[in-house]
């Protein structure tokens, strides 16, 4: 076995990613690393050899580990990567504050991310996946990133580099995002709480928030991605194709498409990987001999199956 650097931070062997995701599923990653601050980090990835696979993953929200696991040094960030602080309206945030926290943090500064606020999961992943609610997304508000390189060196990202587009980015593989900046135009504290607190209600009334899933797991179909602009149109959603398709509610072992919002995969309880996945790509298939409509993945899938 490949010998690794000894971090500052902790470095566990084998260590089962289930209970570290959402659908609570999954199996060991190979190595699991949690640095214990940024020089710590960069330390690491620069004595760790070429040839070790990276995968950064932020609090799991919108992941699928598969059931055999991943071969790879998981690098979980968390305290000494989570401040928020604001400066007239830029807010900058590390990689494992969350985007809930954010929001909020910006609003009683009297600064507009209200988008993020009912976003699951951290910055880091909502800057990878180019996250957006309300018509709204990152590339809207982000300034600039930094991250550590494979190779250990910390570097600055302008958002016009990073070439944001729905649900997607381009980072480089194994690099890992710190930190990010955002601008957000200023508003009333008392106003953005409200209207925050209206997000979070309709959230709840529409999407099953009580149950154990992953977001959306589908995007919306090409060309109909809710961005809220001018050319932007709302007439197909996901959520419409799989309820056109017969899909609403199915079931495959413990996996089951909510009946509250056919856009959401939930883990009713004991579901593997395996199952979510499955149930997915059967959903996919439906859709597609239905509409001629091909659904893609919203939720990352990593690993590999059990053997």
């Amino acid at each position: 076995m490949t010998e690794l650097p000894e971090p500052r931070g902790r470095l566990t062997p084998g260590r089962p990613l289930s209970e570290l995701t959402w659908l609570r599923v999954g199996g060991p990653a190979d190595w699991l690393y949690q640095p214990a601050d940024l020089d710590d980090l960069q330390a690491f990835l620069a004595d760790l050899p070429a040839e070790v696979p990276v995968f950064p993953m932020g609090v799991g929200s919108n992941l699928i580990v598969r059931d055999g696991g991943l071969r790879a040094v998981v690098i979980r960030l968390g305290r000494g990567f989570n401040g928020i602080s604001v400066e007239g309206t830029r807010v900058t945030a590390g990689a494992a504050a969350l985007d809930a926290h954010v929001a909020r943090r910006a609003a009683e500064a009297g600064v507009d991310l209200t988008f993020l606020r009912t976003i699951p999961g951290s910055i880091g992943g909502a800057v990878r996946m180019n996250a957006g609610c309300y018509g709204t997304y990152v590339a809207d508000h982000l300034i600039e990133v930094r991250a550590v390189t494979r190779a250990g060196a910390l570097v600055t990202i302008p958002a016009g580099d990073l070439n944001l587009a729905y649900r997607q980015s381009d980072l480089p593989e194994g690099w890992v995002l710190v930190e990010a900046v955002f601008e957000g135009a200023e508003g009333d504290p008392e106003d953005l709480a409200a209207r925050m607190d209206a997000q979070l209600k309709t959230r709840d009334e529409t999407q099953p928030t009580k149950d154990r899933t992953a977001g959306s797991t589908f995007r919306n179909p090409a060309g109909f991605s809710s961005t809220g602009r001018a050319d932007d149109s709302h007439d197909l959603k996901a959520w419409k194709v799989i309820d056109e398709a017969g899909m609403r509610g199915a079931t495959m072992g413990g996996a089951q498409m909510s009946p509250k919002h056919s856009n959401f995969l939930v883990n009713t309880g004991g579901a593997t990987a395996a199952e979510l996945e499955g149930l997915g790509e059967e959903v996919r298939k439906k859709v597609f001999q239905h509409s001629g409509i091909e659904l893609h993945w919203e939720i990352m899938r990593v690993g590999e199956p059990a053997r």
